[in-house]
């Protein structure tokens, strides 16, 4: 909404303003907001962000119009741990969500009905839940079933869903094959589910048939997009189907020689000590053979740039169904991944390219003085709920450990973090458990015995005093690349006893 129409609609209209300039809203009318989540999406992978070839021009555009976090983080960076931290607005060891097939614990009622999408509904949203699931709610061994029965429009898959949508029983009644292209299509239905929607009602599959609710457009909506790319589990079928769009096959062919390694990369070594982790533990798609990463970078980057023209087609169609001017958008990934760096694959890690992702939030409502800034306080995941909420005036649930980033998008000088506590509690496929304090000059990072550790699930352990077998410091604001541990330099030892001091009152204040 441009600022002219938004000073006449003011002028006519009853208007609700928070204290701050962002959170305007029209007697009657509350906004709508869709939340687009990728997965495996570096910070670096946008044109905006400097890569080099990658094009993303949409969501260049979004941030431009929007407020870019400069420094956003996330602090369990594995597939269900961040989207159950993104879903509650608590830390992992909070809401104790880990990856299923080590930890088993699924969100409680509670917590779910607590999540910014139920706090929508129960303030008269109607809601929408498309695309991957990797959050378990109850203790029933049916553990999307809660969530089937408490969304409103809730198509999704747990797991992978593979590039190709309709080899999975769950999108079978797709016309597109190609996920970001299947993804849009349902979208469209939840959006506009007229006549012409019919047959994905009709022939929806019998296990999901019944929580595919046609939106109603009395109410204002709520919807989160899930994509499973460019996550490597999904770009291994990318173009093989003649259906699928020619830019899956020959995009950024032409520009091959410019995916290069990265600056710390190694196919022999891992930066880390045997003991702690090995890189021929992981499994095959997180490979570092050049060969192999240099394709991956390719596919991805083609990933991304689907997910761009994605965001481009959508704001077009909300502005043809005149909800643009209505509907805030918001864009994050689950978390990044390593390419090499470090001579390591896979994610988990708590080093930059695994705990950084791109964050934007876009509002209609958003005055001239907010677009096109970023913002650079540390931020995380668990900052989205509360942020959500306030935007959309809805009470802020007291469980929640995140904080509302509306007085940073409004410029406000507040008390704010100054470091990150970043976990990683999954110990299968290799890797080992660790826990980070990311400030604006150093992060620390510790990790624990694997071999003690192999498929447990053991967020206390820390609490009660365990030792690290091994320890990083690095000086990020000089270092960048994280490529000079100084934790064994006597030289900073007083900074060292300082993080590591943080990191201890860190584990058991998160978990209270």
């Amino acid at each position: 909404m441009n600022c002219r129409f938004l000073k006449k609609r003011m002028m006519c209209a009853s208007v609700l303003c928070s204290v701050g300039l962002v959170s305007v809203i029209y007697a009657g009318e509350k906004p709508n907001v869709i939340f687009i989540k990728t997965d495996d999406q570096r910070r670096d992978s946008l044109s905006m962000t400097g890569h080099p070839v990658t094009k993303t021009p949409n969501i260049d555009q979004l941030a431009k119009e929007g407020v870019f976090f400069e420094n956003a983080f996330i602090t369990s960076p594995i597939c269900g741990p961040s989207r159950a931290n993104f879903m509650t607005g608590q830390w992992e060891r909070k809401n104790r969500h880990g990856f299923t097939f080590v930890s088993n614990n699924p969100l409680t009622y509670e917590v779910f009905d607590n999540s910014w999408l139920m706090r929508l509904k129960a303030a008269g949203y109607f809601t929408g839940y498309i695309g991957k699931n990797h959050i378990s709610v109850g203790a029933t061994k049916e553990r999307n079933r809660y969530m089937q029965e408490h969304i409103d429009f809730c198509y999704m898959r747990s797991g992978h869903l593979g590039f190709d949508l309709m080899k999975k029983k769950e999108f079978q009644n797709l016309k597109n094959s190609s996920q970001v292209e299947g993804l849009f299509e349902a979208t469209d239905v939840f959006l506009r589910p007229g006549k012409d929607k019919d047959y994905f009602f009709d022939n929806a599959h019998a296990s999901m048939a019944d929580f595919l609710a046609h939106r109603d457009d009395d109410k204002p909506f709520a919807l989160s997009i899930n994509f499973n790319l460019p996550h490597a589990a999904s770009i291994g079928g990318m173009g093989a189907k003649q259906s699928d769009p020619e830019m899956y096959r020959s995009l950024y062919n032409d520009v091959k020689d410019q995916f290069v390694m990265p600056e710390t990369y190694s196919s022999e070594k891992t930066s880390l000590p045997d003991d702690v982790f090995r890189q021929d533990e992981l499994m095959n798609y997180y490979s570092i053979k050049e060969s192999f990463l240099h394709s991956k970078m390719i596919k991805m980057a083609r990933a991304v740039t689907a997910i761009d023209l994605f965001v481009g087609r959508l704001r077009t169609q909300l502005e043809e169904m005149g909800l643009a001017g209505n509907t805030i958008l918001v864009l994050a990934s689950d978390h990044g991944l390593l390419l090499g760096e470090h001579g390591l694959g896979g994610k988990t890690f708590l080093y930059e390219e695994s705990i950084r992702i791109p964050m934007i939030f876009h509002s209609p409502y958003f005055p001239g003085s907010v677009r096109g800034t970023t913002v650079d306080e540390l931020v995380v995941g668990q900052d989205l709920p509360a942020t959500i909420l306030e935007l959309c005036s809805v009470p802020v649930p007291g469980m929640y450990q995140g904080r509302s980033l509306v007085p940073l998008i409004e410029g406000k000088k507040v008390d704010w973090r100054k470091e990150v506590f970043c976990e990683n509690l999954f110990t299968d496929q290799g890797y080992p458990r660790m826990e980070a304090v990311r400030g604006t000059e150093w992060k620390y990072i510790r990790y624990f015995s694997k071999e003690n550790d192999r498929k447990q699930y053991l967020p206390d352990a820390s609490i009660n005093g365990e030792q690290p077998i091994y320890e990083e410091l690095f000086n990020i604001k000089d270092d960048p690349k994280e490529k000079h541990n100084l934790a064994a330099n006597p030289e900073y030892r007083s900074i060292l006893n300082q993080y590591q001091t943080r990191c201890r009152e860190l584990v058991t204040e998160l978990a209270e």
